[in-house]
């Protein structure tokens, strides 16, 4: 159950991130924006690393890999 969360958890974070490039697209204000970016970003980043809490060393492990190997 546990590894389910986190595999939930990490895509939701990936989603959140596609919401905030989305954003100037929809009919909003300037201070709307800059309120709504700034909860995103957090929401998504809490996302990510509870995901990665509950998936383990392994887990993070392999992402690390993933980015290492693009470079």
């Amino acid at each position: 159950m546990k590894k389910t969360f986190g595999y939930l958890f990490l895509v939701l974070s990936f989603v959140v991130w596609g919401v905030i490039a989305a954003l100037p697209f929809m009919d909003i204000n300037g201070g709307e924006m800059a309120a709504t970016t700034t909860t995103l970003i957090i929401s998504g980043e809490v996302l990510f690393l509870v995901s990665i809490a509950l998936l383990g060393k392994e887990a993070w492990l392999k992402i690390k890999a993933i980015f290492k190997s693009k470079k």
